[in-house]
């Protein structure tokens, strides 16, 4: 606590040395002040000092900033300022405040001080569920590599080394135990010798997958009995396999629960992993593959695994649809986005269950974070198939997609004739495949290698692709023609019958316009078309109304 000659000591420090940036405001607050507002800048000027590593940031009430000016405030809260404490906190994280509150007579006038300390390791404070930060002056949302900088910050709890001291090896199923020495065998052959004179409990010290012989969370969601969940609550060591039809009814489900190094494998065998076909060019013999390969469906559901926040308590979900898999773990994405996935060429810094990860790889389960990302890719590359999806869903979950087919049969034959094509290119002609947007400069990159064509935001394979893999027809559709040739067939139309209504001139384009565009896009370029004829060529005119139009040909 500040007595009045430190709070006056502090506001000559603050207003006569000091501009407005990331960890201090000046607001003239005069009378009051927008109870919402104040919250955001609790979380935003938290934030920031935990980021900029300050031991507090500074809101004050009763300074004009632009010009610097003292002017006092008649802010007042009902129940007194104190009470801001108590409905601060009920709006923010985990129900966290630790702002001090000073109010000091200055100059004549009152000036009211919030100090707001930075937001605790690895905590990021959200004001009802948003996280704010700051640009300079300006009050903004938190964005992701930020808020992955907050909770990636070294003392963060590690949920998975955590020590259970009731449980005991007997808590462990014999069968997962040895399935666990097993792949610890394969991953290390140098030991094969050592490893059969271990007992488990010296098994489980060098895999770390125990602390000095106690059970960790990890232990027991890896190698637990199915009754021993209870040791791990509230966290949630379950997964749910269910199937559903392409109308996405459910057809089937299962919930698999400890030991998961078990159940993981029982659920890839689950899945209906069926032969797909397709026809490369120049033969008649169709290529066969499974729909899935065996690596990225462990790996996809591993993954999961390792890097779910069970403090979320919530269940892992693995969806199976005719033509994909949808794997959906809790928490946000370590590396944040996957450009940073297959830029980084090293490790992350930072896993959310570093313990369990560890053991993880020493079970031969899953590769490094990013690693195993990138096999996942390559495979799917390799195979001529879509490429994952990621989602990321508010920074609380993660959605993989695992395509077991087809979408698009240009970008198979592209991928088929140029197989030196390097990765990023491979994942932008997947963005394009999948109609999903792509930035000006990443088309103006694939334009230039002649890979695709069209215009934004409807880009499709580029024509000589399409002609070296024997496929003009569809090359033909997407480009459709030129704008001249709909404008000859409307003047021939009108020639023929003298008047046309909208809807036959619909009639008469939408099917032979591009496959590329959606009907509204169809049904605005008609617009155009219609336009351009009446007003910029000054062929037709419409005899009709504006809602009824009716087009006929000048004379």
């Amino acid at each position: 606590m500040m007595n009045d000659v430190k709070c006056k000591e502090l506001i000559d420090q603050l207003v006569n040395n000091a501009n407005e940036n990331e960890i201090i405001e000046f607001k003239e607050a005069k009378n009051s002040f927008d109870f919402d507002k104040l919250g955001k800048y609790f979380s935003a000027l938290s934030n920031e000092a935990n980021l900029k590593h300050k031991k507090d940031a500074w809101l004050i009430f009763g300074v004009k900033d632009k010009p610097k000016m003292i002017i006092g405030t008649g802010y007042k809260k009902s129940g007194g300022l104190q009470q801001i404490k108590h409905d601060i906190a009920t709006h923010t994280t985990k129900r966290i405040t630790f702002i001090e509150i000073y109010e000091a007579q200055y100059l004549g006038v009152r000036i009211v001080l919030f100090q707001i300390p930075p937001a605790p390791l690895g905590l990021p404070i959200a004001w009802q569920g948003h996280y704010y930060g700051r640009d300079g002056e300006s009050l903004h949302a938190l964005n992701l590599e930020e808020l992955e900088r907050i909770r990636a910050q070294s003392g963060t709890r590690d949920w998975s080394s955590e020590v259970c001291p009731d449980a005991t090896i007997t808590d462990l199923d014999d069968e997962a135990l040895a399935f666990a020495r097993s792949n610890f065998k394969n991953k290390n052959p140098r030991l094969l010798n050592e490893i059969d004179n271990w007992d488990d409990i010296t098994f489980l010290n060098k895999a770390k997958i125990t602390i000095k012989d106690q059970i960790t969370n990890t232990a027991l969601l890896l190698l637990g009995k199915e009754e021993s969940q209870h040791f791990l609550l509230p966290a949630i060591s379950q997964i749910t396999w269910i199937l559903k039809d392409k109308n996405n009814i459910e057809l089937d489900y299962q919930h698999f629960s400890m030991p998961l190094i078990l159940n993981a494998e029982r659920i890839a065998q689950r899945i209906r992993n069926l032969t797909y076909r397709y026809l490369p060019d120049n033969t008649l013999f169709p290529t066969e593959v499974t729909q899935y390969e065996a690596y990225v469906i462990r790996e996809a559901l591993n993954n999961c695994i390792a890097h779910q926040d069970y403090s979320l308590k919530e269940r892992i979900n693995l969806v199976e649809f005719p033509e994909c898999l949808v794997f959906e773990n809790a928490g946000s994405f370590i590396p944040v986005t996957i450009a940073n996935v297959f830029e980084q060429d090293a490790p992350q810094k930072y896993y959310r269950n570093k313990f369990l990860c560890d053991a993880m790889v020493a079970l031969n389960m899953i590769d490094t974070i990013g690693s195993g990302i990138k096999k996942m890719f390559m495979y799917q590359r390799e195979r001529f198939f879509p490429l994952p999806d990621y989602e990321f869903i508010n920074s609380k979950a993660v959605k993989v997609k695992i395509f077991g087919k087809i979408i698009d049969k240009n970008y198979t034959k592209l991928l088929i004739n140029k197989t030196d094509l390097p990765i990023e290119t491979v994942i932008l002609l997947d963005q394009v495949q999948k109609s999903k947007p792509i930035e000006d400069v990443e088309a103006k990159k694939l334009k230039n290698m002649q890979l695709i064509e069209g215009r934004k935001p409807s880009y499709f394979v580029a024509a000589h692709v399409t002609e070296a893999s024997g496929d003009r027809a569809n090359y033909i559709k997407n480009k459709a023609f030129n704008d001249a040739y709909y404008k000859k067939m409307i003047l021939a139309f009108l020639q023929q019958y003298s008047s046309a209504t909208r809807k036959d001139i619909e009639d008469l384009l939408m099917d032979k316009l591009s496959d590329v565009l959606s009907n509204a896009q169809k049904k605005n370029k008609i617009t155009n078309l219609l336009s351009i004829l009446s007003k910029k060529d000054n062929l037709i005119m419409n005899s009709g109304s504006r809602t009824k139009p009716k087009w006929e040909r000048k004379l």
